[in-house]
């Protein structure tokens, strides 16, 4: 019961503000959760825990970069790198064969979320970029007295 209740921990994302937690509240339906049948092995149990957590947590990302709101960049990109890397360790224990078409749907929506997520996350850094190249290029010409830069204009005669 201990473990059950740190994982919940796990997936909770430090807020400044409530404004990203309700956010995510409202957020779009999902695939339900697919339930291991009984005949299925523990190796699928923890590929379905495996990937329930990754999709929560690109769209707890998503939803929070899509909204503008504060967000911690370096703990979700450490989120995602410790769900792909659990991803692919349970992967290499899995018989390919195995895979239920329910399972499979479930690795198809989570591509999906994989790939909404990076480009969501690619637009941000470019507006980032941009931001700061544009407060780059106002700091540069503050601190110019133009000494070194060119001239515009006619250039001066020489007596």
């Amino acid at each position: 019961m201990r473990q059950q209740s740190a994982r919940a921990e796990d997936r909770v994302v430090p807020q400044p503000a409530a404004s990203l937690a309700d956010l995510v509240q409202v957020r779009k339906p999902r695939l339900a959760p697919v339930k291991p049948a009984e005949d299925e092995t523990g190796v699928l149990a923890t590929l379905l825990r495996t990937i329930e957590r990754l999709e929560e947590t690109l769209e707890q990302e998503t939803v929070g970069l899509r909204a503008r709101a504060p967000v911690d960049l370096k703990d979700f990109n450490n989120r995602k790198t410790h769900g792909l890397l659990e991803l692919t360790r349970v992967m290499r224990h899995l018989d390919r064969g195995s895979l239920t078409p329910s399972v499979a749907a479930r690795l198809s929506a989570l591509r999906i979320s994989l790939e909404v997520n990076q480009r969501v996350v690619k637009m941000h850094l470019d507006a980032v970029r941009e931001v700061s190249a544009i407060v780059a290029d106002a700091i540069r010409d503050a601190e110019s007295d133009g000494t070194y830069s060119v001239s515009v204009g006619r250039p001066s005669q020489r007596p």
